[in-house]
């Protein structure tokens, strides 16, 4: 079975409406469905965090490394729940069907580096799952290599003027949607040139660094690698641009047939290549 269908094969277990609150049930359905691709790889490990007086689930597999030395791991992470009405299917069934070939590839061939894969829950509801690992790690002064989130990955327009930008920014990039782009942090920026020189042999790819954890464009931090930034950690995000360019955006036609398999295929493979690269 080639790659593009193992994705797609993965989304149509994952797009459904699977808010945690008004469709806890599709969330279920989609926790125990990482939970059980992930754990033909490794043990899974689950990080427990409380909203109120509820327990909610991030669910983290670790792969080992070629090296044998105490490297510090690269995170890579994607949310698996979807805000209310909508199956999400961009938002982020693609990020979270990413995350799962990930881990078929390193466990079989690892990477330099140990990688950590993490599902996390309740991005929609201000970035809550990464926010408490991301504390969780600081406080235990585990250090990353790199930690990188993938937040939607699969809405392609090859139409001119299809791709819209935070104010200043349309003057250095395209104005067609077909491309990936990766934000990272100041100290990110030699693993950003090499990471979309290899994703560039297979889609287009740009990068933008950010100073300040973002905050001067508010819209570059609204991912788990945000709370990453705000603990001082090396930190990028992976995406489409979402509602930069995805009209489908938190809408109940984010589905399956508003995505491009043959971009997301590519921006995967290109993902794989450039880890393999750090």
């Amino acid at each position: 079975m080639d790659l593009k269908q193992r994705l797609y094969n993965h989304l149509l277990e994952i797009v459904r409406e699977r808010d945690p609150y008004v469709a806890s049930g599709g969330h279920f359905f989609v926790k125990q469905y990482i939970r059980q691709q992930l754990s033909q790889w490794g043990e899974v490990e689950i990080h427990e965090f409380l909203v109120g007086a509820k327990s909610y689930e991030n669910l983290i597999l670790n792969l080992d490394s070629t090296n044998q030395s105490n490297l510090p791991p690269i995170l890579i992470g994607a949310h698996y729940d979807a805000v209310p009405g909508t199956p999400g299917a961009d938002d982020n069934a693609t990020g979270v069907a990413v995350l799962l070939e990930l881990a078929s590839v390193f466990a079989t061939k690892p990477a330099k580096y140990p990688l950590r894969l993490v599902a996390f829950d309740l991005e929609e509801y201000g970035l809550l799952g990464s926010t408490a690992y991301a504390k969780t790690l600081k406080e235990a002064n585990q250090p990353l290599r790199l930690m990188l989130s993938l937040e939607m990955l699969g809405y392609c327009d090859r139409n001119k003027g299809s791709q819209s930008y935070p104010p200043g920014l349309k003057y250095f990039y395209p104005s067609t949607g077909d491309f990936i782009t990766l934000v990272g942090n100041l100290s990110t920026i030699p693993d950003l040139m090499r990471l979309s020189s290899r994703i560039r042999k297979h889609t287009p790819c740009e990068w933008l660094p950010v100073f300040n954890q973002g905050k001067l464009v508010s819209q570059t931090r609204l991912s788990d690698h945000s709370p990453f930034w705000d603990r001082g950690y090396a930190a990028m995000m992976m995406t489409d641009t979402a509602f930069l360019r995805n009209p489908h955006y938190h809408q109940p036609s984010d589905t399956i047939k508003t995505l491009d398999l043959d971009f997301l295929t590519k921006v995967c493979q290109g993902l794989i290549e450039g880890i393999y690269s750090l």
